[in-house]
């Protein structure tokens, strides 16, 4: 069955959250795409992927990549699954795939700052829900620590 998580930012961006989440795919042996909104902003992230941290980077590629496939991390724009992965990010308001049920899992990482991305997210929910999915709602506490609310 699909698990559907719901990541809701508070005072946090995703270039913040999504890497420590990646990091913890890769630890499963996941392999995962991330879908953004737009070509900029996945060339943003693939920016970041790789400078977040001094002493760590993460292996990841775009889907215009030559070996997308061969890449455990995969950013890109589309519905597509480059890297036949299990586990689909979506950020910046991407909606679920319509082939949603062929994945492990999908995490869905959303603004709650913001009532476009707080709509989209709710909609998302009740739509996972209808299919039967599995669905669990995250949210930071003070110490950033991720809390299971729902």
């Amino acid at each position: 069955m699909t698990e559907v998580l719901f990541y809701q930012l508070q005072s946090q961006s995703v270039e913040r959250v999504l890497p420590p989440l990646l990091e913890k795919s890769l630890e499963r042996g996941w392999r995962v795409v991330v879908e953004t909104a737009s070509e900029d902003r996945a060339d943003a992230l693939d920016s970041h992927l790789w400078t977040y941290r001094d002493d760590s980077f993460l292996p990841h590629g775009t889907w215009r990549d030559r070996d997308a496939a061969e890449q455990p991390i995969v950013l890109a724009v589309n519905g597509g699954n480059p890297n036949g992965a299990s586990v689909r990010f979506l950020v910046d308001c991407s909606e679920l795939p319509e082939d949603a049920a062929a994945y492990e899992r999908l995490v869905l990482v959303f603004n709650g700052e913001d009532d476009d991305a707080t709509a989209a997210a709710r909609a998302a929910w009740s739509a996972s829900k209808s299919k039967g999915f599995d669905v669990t709602y995250w949210q930071a506490d003070e110490q950033g620590r991720w809390q299971r609310k729902a």
